[in-house]
């Protein structure tokens, strides 16, 4: 980049006056108050940028092998990190995770002495852009190393660049989930040997503590998926409850109150029980493609579950509870039903499911959510074609509304893009935000 990092700063100070962060906040108006936020994550992500630099070099400095000659131990730190942490005031982790991104997209020299480009080049434009920060590109980072040597380095390079240009805007969660979709895209055969990695890990304790039982677990994407499957469905019903019930009637538990009575209810029924005691609606659904799943290959995608499974996996889920493999428009199943049908199918459902991935707004799983029609039935005459829906859970579905945002679809079918348009008080530019499934998908 042609600009120094503090150009960079500067700018991004610039921006914050701007906005309004020069006044005291509780002078600024709750679109003023969205601004400074945005300015101040901006000013954050240049500070660190400028920073990532200088922290590379002070851990090249305090590299193992120069013993007491190190930087660290030589001011009295035990490392690096240490060294850094206390400087900023900040945890030794994010010490950790800010050297990592300088050493990796920092300018390296060969052995003859001639400059080469860093590890990671895209990597460090967008940190230096300001466009990422540092726990974004330390997890981009670490995914790629991790399979840097079973994957070719055009396709390495092209999902680095892909990465860079998803993440801004994602949440940790959401950045979780596109990684690990990444991961299996480029490193189908590692799926499998990580899956039974996680599988031996998997564990559940049960305490009582305090009149209390505190319930502490890991468990793998296979493991998990039927659990998850019968507690969204037990949930999905009260909410659905919710939505049309007078104040009176409305249930008032949280939604993880919800999740613990619904574990219970299953557990009750299921004392004593040989059939499944949440009937057909509580389903697992398996998205695969057909000819990877009659050879035993590939990856697969559970709806409610981030991480990738192999399709071994997906055999062993279709041999102990209810799958639904994602074979949409087969068997003459209409998928678009113009004004013939007010509400959606259950095959458009999935459908939707498969391209959204979730609720479009928060990510909730596809079993909480219902199929809002963007032109509405009644007032615009809204037809009922996957064009036309978007998968909303109600609180997110009455939110939008409230608050003017809009919801545009581009493309065809399950492959469709889905964007959310904010309204002028949240952003006057009104720049439209991807949602839905395509913010967690590479490309070939």
């Amino acid at each position: 980049m042609d600009d120094s990092p503090l150009d960079g700063i500067a700018r991004a100070l610039r921006a914050l006056a701007a906005a309004g962060g020069d006044r005291p906040a509780s002078a600024l108006a709750p679109g003023e108050l969205i601004a400074v936020n945005a300015a101040f994550g901006a000013l954050k992500r240049h500070v660190d940028a400028a920073f990532a630099p200088v922290a590379a070099e002070i851990s090249r400095q305090s590299r193992r092998e120069l013993g007491t000659d190190s930087l660290a131990k030589r001011q009295g730190f035990v490392s690096p990190a240490v060294l850094i942490s206390t400087a900023a005031g900040t945890s030794v982790h994010e010490a950790v995770r800010i050297m990592q991104v300088g050493e990796a997209t920092a300018p390296r020299m060969s052995l003859t002495g001639e400059r080469l480009p860093s590890k990671h080049p895209q990597v460090g434009d967008a940190v230096g852009r300001g466009s990422i920060g540092m726990s974004a590109a330390s997890a981009i980072i670490t995914l790629l190393d991790r399979v840097a040597l079973r994957v070719d380095k055009r396709r390495l390079e092209e999902a680095e660049r892909q990465l860079v240009a998803l993440a801004p805007g994602l949440r940790p969660d959401e950045l979780a989930k596109l990684l690990a979709r990444a991961e299996a895209h480029l490193d189908p055969d590692g799926i499998e040997p990580r899956h039974e990695a996680r599988r031996d890990e998997r564990t559940l304790l049960l305490q009582e503590r305090e009149g209390m039982f505190l319930l502490t677990g890991r468990l793998d994407p296979e493991t998990a998926a039927p659990v998850k499957a019968a507690i969204d469905a037990l949930v999905a019903a009260g909410l659905r409850r919710n939505e049309h019930a007078d104040e009176g009637a409305r249930d008032g538990r949280s939604v993880k109150q919800m999740q613990a009575d619904a574990l219970a209810d299953v557990c009750r029924h299921a004392i004593g029980c040989a059939e499944v005691p949440t009937g057909p609606s509580a389903t697992v659904v398996v998205r695969i493609d057909l000819a990877d799943l009659e050879a035993g290959i590939g990856a697969a995608m559970i709806d409610g579950v981030a991480e990738p499974v192999s399709a071994a996996a997906v055999r062993r889920l279709a041999a102990d509870v209810q799958v639904i493999p994602s074979v949409l428009g087969g068997e003459s199943e209409i998928l678009d039903w113009g004004r013939a049908k007010r509400l959606f199918t259950p095959a458009q459902k999935l459908a939707l499911a498969a391209r959204d991935g979730g609720c479009v707004s928060c990510g909730a799983p596809p079993a909480w959510c219902h199929v809002h029609h963007l032109a509405w039935w009644e007032r615009d005459a809204g037809r009922t074609d996957l064009a036309n829906g978007v998968l909303l859970c109600t609180g997110c579905h009455h939110r939008l509304h409230a608050d003017g945002w809009e919801i545009r679809v581009d493309g065809v079918g399950i492959h469709a893009t889905v964007w959310l348009i904010p309204p002028p008080w949240i952003d006057p530019a009104r720049v439209p935000r991807r949602s839905g499934g395509s913010r967690y998908t590479l490309t070939a």
